[in-house]
């Protein structure tokens, strides 16, 4: 499942294969298609895998006493991949984006779920710091929204310059935004 989402990541779901995800995983063809009998099941392995990956994140960053010290370890966290995302974007993001251009329309939505999950886990952490609503759209679901949004911008950004140091410039960015925020 780790090769399959790091493959799919890097190549894209259309030009990767199962004997590429059999070659990254060190195992013969054979095994990948004995569990993966098509390449939308490897998405799906792929999305689990992402899925997997952030509830180990949040799980850690819950241990944290502060949700806003939460937040900013998970920006802490993005930006520790900003050589990946120079590379080849945000997994689950540019996974999302692919998949909505598919006209079955089945596994986008499957993606969508893993971001809809970030989406409410920041919302429960801006939920937590119980800041005054004083305009409309800073509520905690709009903070998250505006926080997932930074962080899918500058992934973007920073594959299509390739340039790590977007994610850097960002990272701080949004640190400064959740500071002010009172």
């Amino acid at each position: 499942m780790a090769a399959a989402a790091r493959v799919l990541h890097e190549q894209g779901v259309e030009r990767t294969t199962l004997a590429d995800i059999a070659r990254e995983a060190e195992v013969p063809v054979g095994n990948v298609y004995y569990y993966f009998k098509t390449k939308d099941e490897l998405v799906q392995a792929a999305l689990a895998e992402h899925t997997a990956h952030l509830d180990e994140l949040t799980g850690r960053l819950d241990e944290l006493a502060d949700p806003r010290d939460r937040l900013k370890g998970l920006i802490a966290a993005w930006v520790e991949q900003r050589d990946v995302a120079a590379r080849s974007g945000c997994p689950t993001g540019t996974l999302a984006a692919e998949l909505g251009k598919r006209a079955d329309g089945t596994l986008d939505a499957e993606a969508g779920a893993v971001i809809r999950r970030l989406l409410e886990w920041a919302a429960a952490q801006f939920r937590e710091l119980d800041l005054a609503d004083q305009d409309p759209g800073t509520g905690p679901d709009d903070l998250a929204l505006t926080l997932v949004a930074g962080y899918q911008g500058m992934s973007l950004l920073a594959h299509a310059l390739r340039d790590p140091d977007v994610m850097t410039r960002e990272g701080a960015r949004l640190l400064r935004w959740l500071d002010g925020l009172k």
